[in-house]
């Protein structure tokens, strides 16, 4: 069992990593393209975005080799090919959010249907299960799904922040589902871990391609339909309560950001600058770094998760505070040198230019 994990790990990094280069090309012939249009971006030129199809062939290939017998599996990689077609026709065509909110949940809908579904949970307090009636069931996977989905895609927006971070929740949820004898999670999330870290050094700043709505879509589906395959299903923890310590700062990044557009009356789908990424970037981290930051933190949720499976409860609100105080430190040290607001002391333009600029020029030789 132990070698063929590894397997399924190595089949999914190599076929992902061999894609993206090939991914590269094909995004110029095809129109899949990001064209900065607004100060949001975080990028001054254009740049491909159809990296997701190196992260969907590595996931769906290793998992169809190794996983294609078990019961679910075939469901889930069915909704990941469709959740995967709606971010490439929402990379081609930019469609409206409604639309695919929609489409998201028509996916969700059908993966209840097809009995990938929360249809408990665990008594936390002791002994036994509370099982889930219809209506609840169907509600609370729908949101599952559809929630985890948008929380993926909504923190991609620095370079490799998304693939690292899903990549990081996906091998700590490998390694809980291992240490309870969830081989079938296990497998399954260590596929999800080999995609996107084979596709992580073509997009770890400066990035040569980005994922594309396509690949931060299927990531999100796959991290919230995988789990629900019961990586921890013991009587003391709540069947989900995994995945969210580890996805704890997208989770909340996107909490935030949906209190923020309510109270300043804003859609919820619109898309701002207000992202935990953003305030790093503003405070003149750059974005290797402020991506490297939210890497430690998202790890240090992992661990927290880990602990927490194993009822080491101490050590998991110690994690927690280590995690928080992080956060706090990083978007309130006085002390930092905000380079954005330094100017260059012979042209006179900001140092933030002067970087952009250079990674630009690196990019078109």
């Amino acid at each position: 069992m132990y070698n063929i994990l590894w397997a399924v790990f190595a089949v999914a990094f190599f076929l992902s990593l061999a894609a993206t280069p090939l991914a590269i090309k094909i995004a110029p012939k095809i129109g899949a393209i990001d064209v900065p249009k607004d100060e949001r971006r975080m990028h001054t030129h254009s740049m491909p975005r159809f990296g997701g199809m190196a992260i969907f062939i590595g996931t769906t290939a290793a998992m169809l080799i190794f996983m294609h017998s078990e019961p679910k599996v075939p469901v889930i990689i069915i909704g990941g090919v469709l959740i995967y077609i709606l971010g490439i026709i929402d990379d081609l065509k930019n469609l409206p959010a409604k639309v695919k909110f929609l489409g998201q949940i028509a996916i969700a809908i059908l993966m209840y249907v097809y009995d990938v579904r929360i249809e408990f949970i665990s008594n936390f307090f002791g002994e036994g299960r509370n099982e889930l009636g219809t209506a609840v069931c169907f509600i609370v996977t729908i949101i599952w799904i559809v929630g985890i989905t948008n929380t993926v895609n909504l923190i991609d927006g620095l370079d490799g922040l998304a693939a690292g971070t899903s990549a990081i929740a996906s091998l700590c949820i490998a390694y809980v589902a291992y240490i309870h004898g969830m081989y079938l999670a296990c497998g399954a999330m260590l596929a999800l871990a080999g995609g996107a870290l084979g596709f992580l050094p073509y997009n770890f700043y400066p990035a040569k391609i980005f994922m594309g709505d396509g690949g931060s879509l299927y990531l999100g589906f796959m991290l919230s339909a995988l789990s629900i395959l019961g990586p921890v299903k013991s009587a003391t923890i709540v069947a989900v309560i995994i995945p969210v310590l580890v996805l704890g700062v997208p989770i909340f990044d996107t909490a935030f950001a949906i209190f923020r557009r309510v109270i300043n009356k804003r859609p919820i789908m619109e898309a701002d600058k207000g992202h935990l990424h953003h305030r790093l970037m503003k405070l003149g981290y750059g974005q290797r770094r402020a991506t490297l930051m939210l890497y430690s933190v998202s790890g240090i949720m992992g661990i927290a998760a880990v602990t927490f499976s194993r009822g080491l409860w101490v050590e998991t609100m110690g994690l927690f505070a280590i995690a928080f105080l992080m956060i706090y430190i990083f978007l309130t040290d006085a002390n930092h040198i905000m380079p954005q607001i330094k100017a260059s002391p012979n042209t006179g333009e900001k140092a933030e230019n002067v970087v952009e600029r250079g990674h630009t020029e690196e990019y078109n030789k």
